[in-house]
């Protein structure tokens, strides 16, 4: 809870730089599975000097490709969803904001910043409170997996937007299941939808996240954060990635068997999952912290979360990788039994 209310800068996953000085274990030596990002992204081909060399523009391309992708009629290419979760909140008045704890902390944070009252919602959250002026959510959430059926979200936003509410759907972890995105639906006011190449194309570093909305949120959205908040080199690889149905196609097949493979793996040594997505298994236990370390000290990077105590496991790409996390597993789980009371 703490967490999310601070003003300081949050701990994410994927800071391998500093868990390697941390450990001083070098950079190269680690297995990083802290983050949800798909370990086998898609490739990226060389860019063309004009990308590197112009001014972005748009109509290049990019934005057809986003909206054929997520079946969208209207969005707003941004620098990663990141850039519109920290600007949407000072498109409000001041107001009443309900959020799940544990969810993807950067949302609490922002509102809280602007000046808003965050309530903290339950994930598994199965009605409107109807005191809330806005809702967001993270659906499927991270680091639960909790998933909310379209038509019950599609009711929570007519409810909110017939009090002038917003109702803003974060679907980071969404691409596995399109058919349960609700972004074709963003032509009714009110209704946000957050997308991202970070997890499923694996592109975290190109920093391409689209905000899919109403027309006139999106114009009062463009004008606050100005010109050429993509690269032209990231807008290039995003619409090839958008377009490539057969890397979609084959990825969307490959990401739940793996997923299913690493709960299986987590609870062949005692830790079954409470929850999870295509991309993460998420492992509630009191002995989070103390597997964290011992994981830590074998290279081995996962995310760790103190409200509720538990860890998220990304998913490992490769055999080795498989291999390596089950040894490590072995090891830190008869540490943690052997240090037990």
């Amino acid at each position: 809870m703490s967490e999310a209310f601070s003003d300081h800068r949050l701990r994410h996953g994927g800071e391998l730089r500093a868990a390697a000085s941390r450990s001083r274990i070098p950079l190269e030596d680690w297995l990083d599975l802290s983050t949800g990002i798909n370990p086998q992204p898609w490739p990226v081909p060389a860019i063309p000097h004009e990308s590197w060399h112009r001014l972005p523009e748009e109509n290049d391309g990019l934005e057809a490709a986003a909206r054929a992708y997520y079946g969208t009629p209207h969005l707003l290419p941004v620098a990663g969803s990141q850039a519109a979760i920290q600007a949407l909140p000072r498109l409000c008045a001041p107001c009443r904001v309900g959020i799940p704890v544990p969810a993807y902390a950067e949302h609490a944070r922002a509102w809280h910043t602007a000046g808003h009252e965050v309530v903290p919602l339950d994930p598994a959250l199965d009605d409107l409170p109807d005191s809330l002026d806005v809702l967001v959510l993270v659906n499927p959430n991270n680091p639960t997996g909790t998933r909310h059926p379209r038509a019950r979200l599609l009711d929570w936003h007519a409810r909110l937007a017939a009090r002038g509410g917003w109702l803003i759907v974060d679907e980071a972890f969404m691409d596995c299941t399109q058919a349960e995105s609700l972004a074709p639906r963003v032509d009714r006011p009110g209704l946000v939808v957050l997308r991202s190449l970070g997890k499923f194309f694996g592109l975290a570093g190109a920093r391409v996240g689209f905000v899919c909305a109403e027309p006139a949120l999106l114009a009062r959205l463009d004008a606050l954060l100005g010109p050429w908040t993509v690269p032209g080199p990231s807008r290039r690889v995003a619409a090839l990635a958008l377009a490539d149905h057969a890397w979609q196609s084959r990825t969307r097949r490959r990401l739940p068997v793996d997923a299913a493979r690493l709960a299986q793996l987590l609870a062949g040594h005692g830790l079954p999952p409470a929850g999870g997505s295509a991309l993460f298994q998420w492992v509630r236990t009191p002995r989070a912290a103390v597997l964290h370390e011992r994981l830590a000290r074998q290279g081995v990077l996962v995310r760790l979360f103190e409200a509720p105590a538990s860890l998220r496991f990304g998913l490992p790409g490769c055999e080795r990788d498989w291999d390596r996390l089950d040894a490590a597993l072995a090891r830190a789980m008869a540490t943690t039994h052997e240090v037990s009371p």
